[in-house]
């Protein structure tokens, strides 16, 4: 065995690549880089900084491999080909980028030397080149230069030249390159392992998969293939790290975190195999399930995909075809659906996980599931108070869904089922009822939060949105729509509420229809022996958090205004530092933020959230919640001089976690 030493520049790597001469193991994963990092390696390598090294393995063996992210087939090797360990983000991006893909169109502005993806803004600004257009292989570099001297540029011909030249040369750079030759499959994905675990780059499930991989060749095309297969169906968010982890639970017996991926890595083949029966059993009764009698046509309405692991391995580790009870299989849809209102997994879920997946050999899974949520005696409800100040992130976004489609509730565009207005995303298309054009000037100082709240939107399709809603106040369009599928939506009947003017009792109104209707599915399906409508008020002192934007004289703060155990705490941020710090954690780098004279920590954390220390809280979201979060603050920012002042010390005392889904946006008075 031995470890090759060498430099290779870009353009001799773009070559290799598109030849198949440098070809991606099966232990590698998708390509995963955003625009904004792609932009980011392109001015390293113009600057001239480190870009870092490359890992590759060379060997005889046969190796599984993955088709890379380069929008082209690659082409048969007529040498052995190079595969690539580490350095696939990198090595995927400039190809994407030096062969124009048009997911990478980077473009310079050769005035400010500063680099970003193509856009609508600098399409139409001279000062704007595209990367390609300088560096790629049919590069006019003299007529480009040309066309520079009639854009008023502040800066000298000579200048732009050099610039030029400089974006010329980054397919000259040179990258190190370290090749292992002759080493065994099984010890290159330790490597691999080992190489990537330093940071960041991969998450656990990754690393587990390389080991697996390694050991099975082949496996990762079983797990993409049952992921595509549930994907078409609807369920695309069930994918190969969701597999992954469901297969760490099922071989899982013992000990205090069942998701632990050391239990996977260490588990025989055999185990393995048994492993993965289970979980494709489960799935194959869990999802009609939820498609057939709760209707829930995505995954994308599942606020916590965590919630489907104990229902996949309670029926998995039944054999197919397997006989169970009615009660039961209602009983766990119950469960489903307490534990998505209750924000089960909202928090540290592999805790809550190893919990439940404990009480699935119970004498009564169903009885000690619901046990497990707090929810011995009585069943669940929803009231009006419930839905107050929620908006398209809250968890009761699916609840609302399936009211309207229990109800029979149709577009009002083609007449069709509301499950037909699914995006290519995959996410539900709704719109609002009350359109925000008729509600943002209006004399009632409607607050963004109020005009976004989840009981002002409706599940309809685009065309509906476009072509009967438009800019119209509902009691206009819905003379359109018939009284019985108005009554399905659950829109208010009261002609008052239909106008802008009447918004406030709209929004009234319309949760508490949809309570009624939540509440009644849930009763459907709850268990015989809870006792409807025991459950008492929750106790503790009241704890809230409350985002607020302010702008002003060019200056703008996002500020955190939280109460805990009787006592106020006020935190100023400025949402560039924010934006930074969540652009830093997409690629899974900590961060502290500045909050007033102190640091928080913003990190990432063992089940890919992203926490942030808030005074008394620590506040737990995904990348995306916290990003829409920030801008949901702004869209109504208030006067900078009316912003509170913050708390002169620190919390002292301890830390709650929150979850970032409970926050409230400022409501202007």
């Amino acid at each position: 065995m031995a470890v090759e030493r060498t430099n290779r520049d870009v353009r001799t790597l773009i070559t290799q690549i598109s030849a198949g001469e440098i070809m991606l193991p099966e232990i590698q994963r998708g390509y995963v880089w955003k625009a904004s990092q792609v932009a980011r390696l392109i001015e390293s390598l113009y600057r001239g900084y480190p870009a870092g090294s490359l890992l590759f393995w060379k060997t005889g063996q046969l190796a599984e491999t993955r088709e890379a992210a380069i929008g082209v087939p690659q082409a048969l090797p007529r040498v052995l080909p190079l595969y690539l360990l580490d350095g696939q983000q990198r090595l995927t991006s400039l190809f994407r980028v030096l062969t124009d893909h048009p997911d990478a169109q980077v473009v310079f502005n050769i005035e400010t030397e500063v680099f970003q993806n193509q856009s609508a803004a600098t399409r139409r600004n001279r000062k704007w080149i595209k990367v390609y257009d300088v560096a790629g292989p049919d590069a006019d570099v003299f007529a480009i230069h040309g066309q520079l001297k009639g854009a008023g540029l502040a800066i000298p011909d000579p200048e732009i030249g050099r610039r030029l030249s400089a974006l010329q040369k980054i397919t000259q750079r040179d990258f190190h390159m370290e090749v292992l030759h002759d080493f065994e499959y099984e010890e290159v994905a330790d490597i691999f392992v080992r190489v990537n675990s330093g940071g960041r780059a991969l998450k656990t499930t990754d690393l587990a998969l390389a080991t697996l991989s390694a050991r099975t060749p082949g496996f990762l095309g079983q797990l993409e293939a049952e992921s595509a297969y549930w994907s078409e169906r609807g369920y695309g968010a069930l994918d190969v790290n969701f597999l992954i982890k469901a297969l760490t639970l099922s071989l899982s017996t013992s000990g205090k975190r069942l998701a632990s991926v050391a239990k996977l890595t260490a588990a025989s083949q055999e185990m393995v195999a048994a492993g993965w029966g289970t979980v494709r059993r489960g799935l194959a009764r869990v999802v009609p399930l939820l498609e057939e009698k709760l209707l829930i046509p995505t995954t994308a309405l599942v606020p916590s995909l965590a919630a489907l692991h104990p229902l996949i391995l309670y029926y998995g580790r039944h054999p197919e075809g397997a006989n169970i009870a009615a009660d039961v299989e209602d009983g766990l849809l119950y469960w489903f659906l307490a534990a998505t209102a209750r924000n089960r997994y909202g928090g540290a879920s592999d805790t809550a996980l190893t919990q439940d997946i404990r009480t699935l050999d119970a004498e009564n899974p169903v009885a000690a599931l619901l046990s497990n949520l707090g929810i011995r005696e009585g069943g669940i409800s929803v009231r009006a108070g419930d839905l107050a100040g929620r908006n398209h992130q809250s968890p009761y976004l699916m609840f609302c869904y399936l009211a309207a489609a229990h109800a029979g509730a149709s577009d009002w565009w083609d007449g069709g089922p509301i499950s037909g207005g699914v995006d290519r995303s995959g996410k539900p298309q709704y719109s609002l009822v009350h359109p925000a054009a008729k509600l943002r000037n209006h004399s009632g100082k409607y607050s963004s939060a109020e005009i976004n709240e989840l009981a002002n939107i409706v599940f309809v399709s685009e065309q509906t949105a476009k072509n009967i809603i438009g800019s119209r106040h509902p009691a206009a369009y819905l003379e359109s729509v018939s009284a019985s599928d108005r009554a399905a939506h659950a829109i208010p009947g009261e002609p008052a509420v239909l106008e802008p003017a009447g918004y406030r009792g709209f929004l009234a109104a319309r949760r508490a229809l949809l309570a009624e209707r939540i509440t009644a599915l849930l009763d459907r399906y709850r268990p015989a022996f809870l006792v409807k409508d025991t459950v008492t008020a929750e106790t503790g002192a009241p704890k809230s958090l409350v985002l607020a934007g302010y702008s002003g004289a060019g200056r703008s703060v996002l500020v955190a205004e939280a109460v805990a155990e009787g006592q106020n705490w006020i935190g100023w941020i400025d949402p560039s530092d924010l934006e930074a710090a969540l652009d830093a954690a997409a690629t899974g780098l900590a961060s502290d933020v500045p909050v007033g004279d102190e640091s928080a920590p913003l990190r990432i954390d063992d089940e890919n959230g992203v926490t942030f220390g808030l005074g008394p809280f620590v506040v737990r979201g995904s990348l995306d919640q916290w990003r829409t979060a920030v801008k949901d603050a702004f869209e109504e920012a208030q006067p900078l001089a009316e912003c509170p002042e913050p708390s002169d010390d620190q919390w002292s005392a301890e830390t709650q976690e929150f979850l970032l889904t409970n926050a409230g946006m400022h409501k202007a008075a």
